[in-house]
């Protein structure tokens, strides 16, 4: 991996980003076939950008958590901070609460989320399993994040429905860390390694692919828009001059990548849904990565 400062413009146009870029060798999503914890560890490690395990989900698995998704008492609608449009949501999400806030709601939907969840082969289960094994065999584990004792959100499952370029306008998953409100809660401290974002496509038509830029913007890019506690949405003129990656997101995948990096979700056609399953997760320190929402 490389570290590469990308020159600013000056004027009333909007400069590129700066910040940290990564190497070609770097810079690319490894696809596998079946799940492989120590390629996810190599995201997490900040060896590779990404992976994605194409097809590993159960079809069966997927209809039935799609079909309990859209009749679940608690689907909430949510907007406004990275898409377009509305979208739906199962879970609960930490974005600029306070803490005690997103724990309180973690716990409320706990029960819905197991009811939920409680499907045959049902991915979050066995993708965690394998992925603490391999930690423990490092000394490590992986667990939600918790605060006194009360655990995060262990995972949204989200459908997103917006009619313009992006479902999920180009943002990043770590300013939003430095949320005051949330002060000592523990999913601050995995901004010192790798933030990595978590996604299984449950279902997808035509259009909805990943874009990931190769930038993870520096604090001077971040303030000069006003996004060091936010992350989005980062005007697409401010990407001119990082490559960029458009990874196709198919029924059954799971996908990991480092969630610094700018990035985005393509609209998918008309009467298309992208509904998916998604927490993000780091080391808070040598011994724990951590999971929220």
């Amino acid at each position: 991996m490389t570290h590469t400062e990308v020159p600013g413009t000056t004027g009333g146009r909007i400069a590129p980003l700066t910040g940290w870029r990564g190497d070609h060798d770097y810079f690319r999503f490894a696809e596998l076939d079946r799940l492989d914890a120590d390629a996810v560890l190599d995201v997490l490690l900040g060896r590779r950008l990404g992976v994605v395990f194409r097809g590993v989900i159960d079809a069966a698995a997927s209809a039935e958590l799609v079909r309990r998704f859209w009749d679940s008492p608690v689907r909430k609608r949510r907007g406004g901070e990275v898409c377009e449009s509305l979208g739906y949501y199962v879970g609960a999400y930490h974005y600029h609460k306070p803490t005690d806030r997103y724990l309180d709601e973690s716990a409320e939907v706990a029960p819905h989320l197991d009811d939920l969840l409680d499907v045959p082969d049902e991915p979050t289960r066995w993708f965690r399993a394998e992925l603490d094994a391999r930690l423990r065999r490092d000394g490590a584990r992986l667990r939600p994040a918790e605060q006194g004792g009360r655990p995060a959100c262990p995972v949204l499952v989200r459908h997103w429905n917006a009619q313009g370029a992006f479902a999920l306008q180009p943002h990043e998953d770590s300013s939003q860390l430095g949320w005051p409100e949330q002060a000592g809660f523990e999913i601050q401290r995995t901004t010192e390694r790798v933030v990595a974002a978590v996604n299984m496509c449950l279902e997808n038509g035509e259009g909805g692919r990943l874009v990931v830029w190769n930038v993870v913007p520096d604090l001077a890019s971040r303030t000069r828009l006003g996004l060091e506690l936010s992350g989005s949405p980062y005007p697409v003129e401010s990407t001119a001059g990082h490559d960029s990656l458009w990874l196709e997101v198919r029924p059954g995948d799971i996908y990991v990548f480092n969630g610094g990096h700018v990035h985005g979700v393509e609209a998918s056609a008309p009467g298309a849904k992208r509904t998916t399953m998604a927490w993000n997760m780091g080391f808070c320190d040598d011994r724990n990565v951590v999971t929220w929402t």
